[in-house]
């Protein structure tokens, strides 16, 4: 202010300030964007400017409901991509013989074959399961960290209903009476819907997400809503570190912290997470997890946080593929709500044979990473054909400018408002200051970035041409970021046993588009013929 004054004075008497923006300003805003104007340019360019301020600042002023969509949707099957998705025919789910343990604390790691059995011949009680879950959630939370908020009124009034229905001779499916959580951005009538974020710790939506509503048509019983990274960032949230039951000493991963850490520790048989870059796998391949990260469009987010919308996908968390398989097949199609959602056919099926299957795979990563070897190995034997494969080379995590872009207008106004100084992390590489950043993202580069986008796409179908799916490690390489923005599907599970202290090594299969069925029907297969997804952290 000293300064703006000591300028001001130094005018002559009869010379004003130069209106904002001066020629100046407009140069330098102009070499961030990479651009050097002319005098002359600046000169023409500034009543444009601004006039353009205003028109900002109007609709920066414009109201919008929290879930209002863009207009600017993505579809993965652009111009050139071709749908290769191909079906199996429907072998459905056999369940096993199962009889009530004399202990139930036996059942927390029980995949839901298992269970469904139990609840159907009326061995084991929904209520019974409802309380399993509950008590496990509270004794295990004080070292996990993975409950925002504990739904048991409404497990235990579910229960009730579900048990009474038995009674009665019917049963509902596979998921009737099974318990789970839901990541705390699913919207959840009459409970508060925090994002993991302070500013919003008190919100309450009055509505259930659609995916909430299909499982409990299905028969599946809510029974917490489970920690995320503060708006879908890592696992930082507003009561600390939510952490990894394989080594408390370390965080679950983010940002479906919660649903991957209650889920490995067997406080839950499956829950619902979210990906956006990474929030499903990279908690899964942390805690160990066997999650199902659909094609883009496969479920409906109605009633979840955006946070990009041509990016944002939810998905089932679960400790095996055939788990996640059951979920997914209650889940999936188009509901009228979110507009990116579609229809297509999904088939759940047991193990099948994989003779002449043929799956993509990078041999060099096979030579440095013994379980990865080790896992086509097994692939192999079960008579799958290995196809060596190159990923498109695209700068991909440039191009995650459309991510920053979109993110930073889903917060907008935490970011105008300065609420953003509430959220846990601050530093360089966290939401507010990413948020702030995401301003200078020209909308031309943004459109461009797009454009790359959709020649990227065709560029995977091209490889993915003659393959089911392809099999890469869980970390490292272009894979995650380039799946991401193709909107393809990924499997994320253990492949070799957990060294001491340590959490199991994963892999990842990537399907092709709306190619979930052959996908988990793949998964299911190997994980019946390998032992890696039934470890278990140890004092869980």
């Amino acid at each position: 202010m000293f300064s703006l004054i000591l300028i001001v004075a130094a005018l002559p008497q009869d010379a004003t300030p130069d209106p904002f923006p001066t020629s100046d300003e407009l140069r330098t805003a102009g070499r961030v964007l990479g651009l050097d104007f002319e005098d002359e340019e600046l000169e023409q360019m500034r009543q444009a400017v601004r006039n353009g301020i205003g028109e900002l600042e109007r609709v920066r002023a414009f109201p919008l409901e929290w879930d209002e969509p863009i207009a600017l949707g993505f579809s993965p099957m652009l111009p050139g991509v071709v749908d290769r998705a191909k079906e199996l025919e429907p072998s459905g789910i056999v369940l096993p013989e199962a009889k009530r343990p004399e202990d139930l604390e036996e059942l927390a790691f029980a995949d839901i074959p298992t269970l469904a059995a139990l609840v159907r011949a009326r061995e084991v009680s929904c209520v019974e399961l409802a309380e399993l879950s509950l008590g496990r959630l509270v004794r295990f939370d004080e070292t996990l960290n993975c409950v925002v908020t504990l739904t048991r009124e409404r497990a235990l009034a579910q229960a009730k209903a579900l048990d009474a229905e038995l009674g009665r001779g019917e049963w509902r499916g596979l998921l009737h009476g099974i318990p789970y959580g839901a990541k705390d951005l699913l919207a959840v009538k009459g409970y508060p819907t925090t994002f993991g974020a302070r500013p919003f710790e008190s919100q309450v939506i009055d509505e259930d997400a659609e995916l909430i509503r299909r499982l409990d048509e299905a028969g599946a019983v809510l029974v917490a809503k489970l920690s995320l990274g503060a708006l879908a960032m890592g696992d930082e949230w507003f009561r600390g570190r939510t952490n990894n039951p394989w080594n408390p000493k370390r965080g679950s991963s983010g940002s479906s912290a919660g649903p991957a850490a209650a889920t490995a520790a067997g406080c839950v048989p499956f829950a619902i997470g979210s990906e956006t870059l990474g929030s499903i796998v990279s908690p899964s391949r942390r805690c160990g997890n066997s999650s199902l990260r659909p094609t883009f469009g496969r479920l409906s987010r109605a009633g979840a946080m955006p946070l990009v919308w041509t990016m944002d996908k939810l998905g089932p968390m679960g400790r095996s593929a055939i788990d996640d398989a059951i979920v997914f097949d209650v889940l999936h199609g188009a509901d009228g709500r979110d507009l990116d959602a579609v229809s297509r056919p999904f088939t759940l099926t047991g193990p099948v044979d994989l003779s002449g299957w043929r799956v993509g795979c990078f041999d060099e990563l096979a030579r440095r990473d013994e379980n990865y070897g080790r896992t086509l190995d097994e692939l192999a034997e079960l008579g799958v054909e290995l196809v060596p494969i190159e990923l498109p080379d695209y700068p991909v995590w440039d191009m995650m400018m459309i991510l920053m872009a979109e993110a930073a207008c889903a917060f907008d106004e935490i970011t105008r408002d300065g609420r953003d100084a509430e959220l846990v992390q601050q530093g360089n590489q966290a939401w507010p200051n990413l948020f702030r950043a995401a301003r200078f993202i020209p909308a031309v580069e943004y459109l461009k970035a797009n454009r790359m986008r959709s020649a990227l796409c065709r560029e995977m179908s091209a490889t993915m041409e003659g393959i089911e799916l392809y099999v890469h490690p869980s970390r490292g390489g272009d894979s995650l970021g380039i799946t991401n923005l193709t909107g393809h599907p990924c499997f994320v599970a253990p492949n070799g046993p957990p060294e001491e202290g340590q959490q199991p090594p994963t892999v990842c299969f990537t399907g092709q588009l709306y190619g979930e069925s052959r996908l988990l029907a793949l998964v299911v297969t190997w994980q019946a013929a390998t032992p890696y997804d039934e470890a278990r952290p140890p004092g869980f």
